[in-house]
């Protein structure tokens, strides 16, 4: 066993650095380095092994509880639209879709189908809100319509084993005694969690920070994770979303950013064990006997979720918005590889159906991060823009000349249009989200609305005759495209960009760009200084004694 472990991690690192260097993200080494253990020391089956299931598990918890700790419950509350509405539409609908296929073209009868429906109308938690969350798109629009539904198909996964359990039950009586037993069994989970999060939890972890012991911090942080994912699991829900609930309440309390730094190494390693076995279960032969199958159904099943989701999502969002949660979500998530493998072992679903259902689902999850990872490149190439006809948006003069274009309404943004008209400069803003854009708007600011990336846009605020041109926006890719357009245009001679790290100014380089500002550079320089004054002081103080 412990070479096993050894050999998993050589390999798990050996093929992170490698995948690193195609910028690809370490999500996909970890499933390659399943698939590999499990061929090189003959582990298919140990996949089914209930304790590493329950480990690998936890990676789950432990992501679903730290991004409960960035949500509280008046902020769940502003979401209840896309978490009700919108996640309990994409379920019925995919599920209903999925049915009707499965019924009356591939002729299965009604439980397997419905099954199989509710099964692929999920999607991955796992690595969808894993990449979101490295990439910061968990706090954008998007970011908040998919983490809405992906809460909903969590929730949803109740009621889908339920319906595992009447279709094995047999008779209305027990299945009306589950539904009582299961509606009695959530009221005294929420009230438990809602008691203990609102008048417990504080105390507890006062009296705990007087010990003055991190491992007794980091010890009560386990505690609580694990606890309430397992109160949650003894009444018969599934263990993330009783740790996303005390995620939400450790959210009001001033601990919050504390528990966050602890649990994060216990985040991702038991993330990597997760995606471990989710390599695990590629088997070559499955795929090869049911090739044709797999390359047939696997395109629709992503094009089906696709439509549904956009289609959807697109009732009361913008089209780029909608590409965007629509991509997010086609995967089919490792819920599903459950609830399948639980109705197999029932024998509601035949097992040759359940293996290559198991295998596109997989290859589903492998193609995910990729795409994720340049989700905004797709959107900006593939997606126009919305013909959106805002009404008393700001024109600027043609003949208007020395006046400064900034990029991006966002927080940095709207402190530079405040300094701005403090200094008293003709300044005219471009503002692709709608949501900064309405700010703007009512604060009666000179911003337009559109996309920055489009030549279109930036012609027609009279860029070519602008004094400065900055560019107050915190996605690098995007910062690169505009960029891109912007030196089509004016060769980037009057181009101002923030960046973050250094690595960014390198992506930048061929771009004629002069006035680069990184970030980490100017706030390491201003805490240097003022260490120095610090310095001086304490000289001064000790000179005096």
């Amino acid at each position: 066993m412990l070479g096993i472990i050894v050999s998993t991690l050589l390999i798990a690192i050996v093929v992170n650095i490698i995948l690193k260097k195609f910028h690809l993200p370490t999500i996909i080494g970890y499933i390659v380095t399943g698939t590999i253990i499990a061929y090189v020391f003959n582990l298919h089956e140990a996949v089914n092994n209930y304790t590493l299931k329950e480990i690998a598990e936890f990676g789950v918890v432990f992501l679903m509880f730290t991004i409960g700790l960035e949500f509280s419950i008046e902020h769940l509350k502003r979401m209840r639209k896309e978490v009700f509405f919108t996640g309990s539409l994409q379920i019925f609908v995919t599920t209903a879709f999925v049915v009707i296929i499965c019924q009356y073209v591939l002729g299965f009868d009604f439980q397997t189908s419905l099954i199989i429906g509710a099964a692929l109308s999920l999607s991955s938690t796992a690595i969808v809100l894993k990449t979101y969350n490295e990439t910061n798109d968990i706090k954008k629009r998007h970011g908040q319509r998919v983490l809405g539904i992906l809460i909903m198909q969590d929730i949803a996964v109740i009621p889908i084993l339920l319906l595992i359990s009447f279709f094995t039950a047999g008779d209305d009586q027990s299945a009306l005694k589950i539904i009582f037993d299961t509606t009695v069994a959530a009221l005294v989970l929420l009230a438990l969690l809602y008691l203990v999060g609102k008048y417990l939890l504080e105390p507890f972890f006062e009296h705990v920070t007087k010990a003055e012991s991190d491992e007794l911090f980091v010890a009560s942080v386990l505690l609580i994770a694990i606890g309430s994912s397992y109160m949650a699991h003894y009444f018969g829900f599934t263990h993330s979303l009783g740790a996303f609930v005390a995620g939400m309440m450790i959210s009001e309390t001033k601990f919050k950013h504390q528990v966050e730094a602890d649990l994060t190494p216990f985040r991702n390693l038991l993330l990597g064990v997760f995606f471990i076995t989710v390599g695990m279960q590629i088997n070559f032969s499955v795929i090869a006997e049911n090739i044709f199958t797999i390359l047939i159904l696997l395109p629709i099943l992503l094009i089906l979720k696709y439509v549904i989701i956009y289609t959807i999502v697109r009732i009361d969002d913008t089209r780029r918005v909608a590409f965007k949660t629509a991509v997010s979500l086609v995967q089919i998530g490792e819920f599903s590889l459950a609830i399948l493998e639980l109705a197999r072992s029932n024998s509601l679903i035949n097992p040759t159906y359940s293996q290559i259902l198991i295998v596109t689902i997989v290859i589903s999850m492998i193609l995910t991060p990729i795409v994720l990872k340049n989700l905004s490149s797709l959107a900006a190439n593939l997606v126009p823009e919305d013909p959106m006809q805002i009404q008393n948006t700001y024109n600027i003069d043609k003949d208007t000349k020395g006046h400064i274009v900034v990029i991006g309404f966002g927080h940095l943004g709207q402190e530079i249009a405040h300094n701005l008209r403090e200094d008293g400069h003709e300044y005219i803003i471009i503002e692709h989200n709608l949501k900064y854009f309405e700010m703007g708007y009512k604060d009666d600011e000179p911003i337009l609305f559109g996309n920055a990336a489009h030549k279109h846009i930036l012609e027609s605020v009279n860029i070519k005759n602008a004094c400065a041109v900055i560019v107050a926006i915190d996605n690098a890719e995007k910062v690169h495209l505009i960029c891109e357009v912007i030196d089509d245009l004016t060769k980037n001679t009057k181009t101002i960009v923030k960046v973050t790290r250094f690595s960014e100014k390198e992506d930048l380089k061929n771009l004629h760009l002069e006035h680069i500002i990184v970030e980490d550079d100017v706030v390491a320089r201003a805490l240097v200084n003022e260490t120095k004054e610090c310095r001086l002081d304490f000289i001064k103080e000790e000179e005096k004694e």
